[in-house]
């Protein structure tokens, strides 16, 4: 049987293949072999001779098998979605190659954002033009191309995988990011192979990883103050106070931060988990972050690193007034919900994968739960593999000189072995 499923509203249909929130995600089929590894609990759902798991309709936890992610194609791909890290002369040449190779060699349908077309080095091309000219363009935050798009191919570093993450707010296409920035820890493919790489996506023959995301909720309170007017006509400003409530909703895929902005003043937010206030935190912020999230500034607040299919939400303070408050992690199904505490002396500031920073005030809420639409990230070799790989090279996990071999020790244990 199928071990496990993904972290997604679900259901496993006869043959195998999973369809997820009334949305097929229609790249992926899971394999039905059987793995030594096992990366999650059981799904068995009966404990003993009369116990067993009260049937629930809405749940939405279940675990895949790593080892069984694989990618495939219901149709060959005809678009792709390139994204280059914006002002970086060093990744004009290996832009202009892989479009040149898309369009002339795959005969793809190359989309590009129009402000990488306006770069001069792009745009005064007169080679390239000619090129450009095969392009469909967009603008983010005003044209949809989520319909349009069979996968995403990002050329930087790991900015360029969150952004790509930030222009779909429902399902993802496969995300395939070559490592032409700084860190490069979800960037797992080099570019000197890229056409053979390319060539064997396309062909449909690669794994992944379901990279989770955190659908937020932010709730603001506008106060307005409604005019009054005296005997004579004459309007007052200082009117009765209404409120009015304006929702903004986002996907992240790393961390929603909450801090204390330009305050001097400690943070001070209350912290909700399906309904129940848990804490009060008081210090400079707190990170709730994707297990993806939880290598990135999470780890650096001193939380612990989660593989990406482990099905949770990490909870980090940053420089918390309490020798006592650890970072915690809780199952990816529960809803937390973050406010300003009532006697806190100042606004909070909140931001998403470090963008749409604003401001959190008095009456305003930030709601937080795991997404139904996750990051299909495409792997170089495996999801356990390719992310202690990444572990080892860009941070240095558990580098150490080793211990020197006590040479002396084991002739002295030889002799006395011998003796007996």
């Amino acid at each position: 049987h199928v071990r496990a499923f993904v972290f997604v509203c679900t259901s496993i249909k006869s043959d195998g293949e999973l369809s997820a929130c009334s949305h097929d995600i229609q790249y992926i089929r899971w394999t039905t072999e059987m793995t030594l590894s096992l990366h999650g609990p059981s799904p068995v759902t009966t404990f003993g001779p009369k116990a067993c798991m009260l049937q629930n309709p809405h749940a939405v936890m279940h675990i895949q098998d790593p080892a069984s992610q694989r990618l495939t194609w219901n149709k060959p791909p005809k678009s792709v979605l390139v994204i280059k890290k914006i002002r970086d002369a060093s990744l004009l040449e290996p832009f202009k190659e892989l479009c040149i190779f898309l369009t002339e060699v795959k005969n793809m349908i190359v989309y590009v954002e129009k402000k990488v077309l306006e770069d001069p080095a792009i745009s005064g091309d007169e080679n390239f033009g000619a090129i450009t000219k095969k392009f469909c363009t967009f603008r983010e935050d005003l044209d949809d191309i989520s319909n349009r798009v069979d996968f995403i191919i990002c050329l930087g570093g790991d900015g360029t995988l969150l952004y790509a993450s930030s222009l779909f707010q429902e399902s993802v296409p496969p995300v395939m990011a070559f490592h032409l920035g700084s860190l490069g820890f979800l960037t797992p493919f080099k570019f000197d192979t890229y056409q053979s790489q390319v060539t064997q996506i396309i062909e449909g023959n690669a794994a992944i990883v379901l990279r989770s995301r955190l659908v937020v909720r932010v709730l603001k309170e506008n106060w307005e103050k409604k005019a009054r007017m005296d005997e004579k006509g004459i309007i007052l400003t200082n009117g009765d106070v209404e409120s009015s409530r304006k929702a903004m909703q986002y996907q992240v895929l790393n961390e929603v931060v909450v801090d204390r902005g330009p305050s001097s003043y400690l943070s001070n937010v209350d912290l909700f988990l399906d309904g129940h206030l848990i804490t009060t935190v008081q210090g400079d912020g707190v990170i709730v972050s994707t297990p993806t999230g939880s290598t990135a500034y999470a780890v650096a607040a001193g939380a612990s690193m989660i593989h990406p299919n482990v099905p949770a939400i990490m909870i980090t303070p940053i420089c918390p007034h309490s020798l006592s408050f650890r970072p915690i992690v809780v199952p990816a199904g529960v809803e937390l919900k973050i406010m300003l505490s009532r006697d806190a002396r100042n606004t909070a500031w909140v931001s998403f994968d470090g963008r749409k920073r604003q401001e959190i005030c008095h009456g305003d809420s930030i709601t937080i739960t795991t997404s139904c639409f996750p990051v299909p990230s495409i792997c170089s070799r495996d999801p356990v593999n390719d992310w202690f790989e990444s572990l080892a090279e860009c941070l240095h996990w558990n580098v150490r000189k080793k211990q020197n071999y006590l040479k002396a020790n084991y002739e002295l244990l030889s002799v006395q072995e011998n003796n007996i």
